[in-house]
């Protein structure tokens, strides 16, 4: 493929709407996982600022207080916002892009 076949080829998948459609839909999922990550973040954050006593519970009278399960809950839920949308990009997103590449001879 030379450069202005390159060039066509991108013009070509720009203008498609499913393409448009798709970018839309992706970027969406992305802002709303990173707004779950990012409030679920500010909240942990906000505990440790405004009640440090509460979070500073001994769990079932042990040496480990609530704020070290609550914190391995915020980054257990990163990992996993991360392998949804992992899941969901390869089985849709890229599936839906193979097929508009295909549409236009790539």
């Amino acid at each position: 493929m030379t450069d202005g076949e390159g060039a066509d080829l991108i013009s070509a998948v720009a203008a498609d709407t499913r393409y448009v459609t798709l970018v839309k839909h992706r970027s969406r999922l992305g802002w709303w996982l990173s707004a779950i990550i990012f409030l679920t973040f500010l909240g942990y954050l906000m505990l440790i600022a405004f009640d440090k006593a509460l979070l500073g519970l001994p769990l079932a009278g042990g040496v480990t207080s609530l704020g070290i399960p609550v914190g391995l809950g915020v980054i257990l839920l990163a990992v996993a916002l991360t392998a949804a949308y992992v899941t969901y990009a390869n089985r849709h997103f890229d599936a839906a892009m193979a097929k508009i590449l295909k549409d236009h001879g790539a």
